[in-house]
């Protein structure tokens, strides 16, 4: 497949610069934000359901083939929650809020029943009615820390802990969580599928 352009189904300049340079120069990712203001709702009971559905969704608005991301946290104990609502695990109050809710819910949990991973769903679309829209998973597996360590990254990363790295997702460089992620390893199956470098 020859793209020189994707729309990325986030308004999220953070996501949009990590997957800009995970894909490459080769690729132009362009913001759905360019072309829309409003997030379609998630209606999928999967991180593969709402992959596809943003990706369809975003390109057509856009008329471009379209990129989506749908990731989160699935934690074993819990049965795979947050999961997909991993973002709004405590109401839309945040990362803060949702990293407190989990920590209480898991007290009690001795560490041997924190295992966890974080979990992406990369979904291109060529076209919004695409019958055979490409999906590739990234999983990153750890386990859920008893108090938050570390300031980098973003959601839960202060809570998971990375054991060939000893350290936790938020103690990581940013260069360097880039290479081991959930998403950095969707994104190298995708640019195997798209034939890039």
């Amino acid at each position: 497949m020859n793209l020189t352009q994707l729309v990325l189904a986030s308004h999220n300049a953070g996501k949009l610069k990590e997957l800009q340079a995970m894909l490459g120069e080769s690729v132009q990712l362009r913001s759905i934000g360019e072309f829309s203001t409003v997030e379609p709702e998630e209606t999928g009971l999967s991180f593969v359901e709402n992959a596809i559905l943003k990706a369809r969704n975003a390109s057509r608005i856009s008329g471009l083939p379209a990129l989506a991301d749908d990731s989160g946290l699935a934690v074993d104990f819990l049965g795979g929650a947050p999961g997909i609502y991993s973002a709004r695990y405590a109401d839309g109050q945040g990362d803060a809020a949702n990293n407190a809710k989990l920590l209480d819910v898991l007290k009690h949990v001795p560490d041997a029943e924190r295992g966890a991973q974080f979990v992406c769903v990369l979904a291109l679309v060529r076209h919004a009615d695409d019958p055979l829209p490409i999906l590739c998973e990234g999983l990153w597996h750890g386990r859920i820390l008893h108090t938050a360590s570390g300031a980098h990254g973003f959601g839960y990363d202060p809570l998971f802990w990375v054991p060939e790295r000893d350290c936790s997702s938020a103690e990581l460089s940013p260069a360097d969580k880039n290479q081991i992620s959930h998403r950095a390893r969707a994104m190298d199956l995708l640019r195997q599928r798209l034939g890039l470098k």
